[in-house]
Parts: structure tokens; C-alpha cells; sequence
């Protein structure tokens, strides 16, 4: 990943975008500090895939979780009060 100030990057926005489209990732800094990321788009396999990782890991992150003799209904009525 290549970084641009944000001042160059203005004025070299269509080159950036061509590079972009070729696959690269430019990261724009403001005073040395990385405040922007120019990427190509992600397609919708991606996303999902993306989607469907964070969901797995959700599930396994919740085995073996016990509430004890509490309900989840009960906790979310208690946290509404």
C-alpha cells in the first residue's frame, strides 16, 4: 500500500484512481496520519463471504455460554427498564 498527502491527492486524483482500478491501495495521510484508503470495490461474493465468516464466528464464539437460569428474554426486558 503506497500512502499520497491529502494535498497531492487533490491534485492528483484522476492518476490515483487509475492506479486504484488497477488493483492497488493508496492510503491519503494530513500531517503524517493515515486518515483515508482508496481501495478497488469489493464484489458482492466477497461481501458475503465476509458476512457469513463474522456470523460463524459469532456461533462459535457462543458455545459453551451459559446463562445460568436466566432467559435471554429477561435480560433484554431488564436492560429496556
Amino acid at each position: 500500500m503506497s500512502t499520497v498527502a491529502l494535498y497531492d491527492a487533490k491534485n492528483r486524483l484522476s492518476e490515483l484512481v487509475d492506479r486504484v482500478m488497477a488493483g492497488e491501495v493508496i492510503a491519503i495521510t494530513r500531517h503524517g496520519k493515515v486518515v483515508a484508503r482508496l481501495a478497488p470495490p469489493e464484489d458482492e461474493a466477497t461481501r458475503q463471504r465476509g458476512a457469513e465468516d463474522a456470523v460463524a464466528r459469532l456461533h462459535e464464539a457462543s458455545r459453551g455460554v451459559s446463562l445460568g437460569r436466566l432467559k435471554s428474554r429477561d435480560l433484554i426486558r431488564e436492560g429496556r427498564r
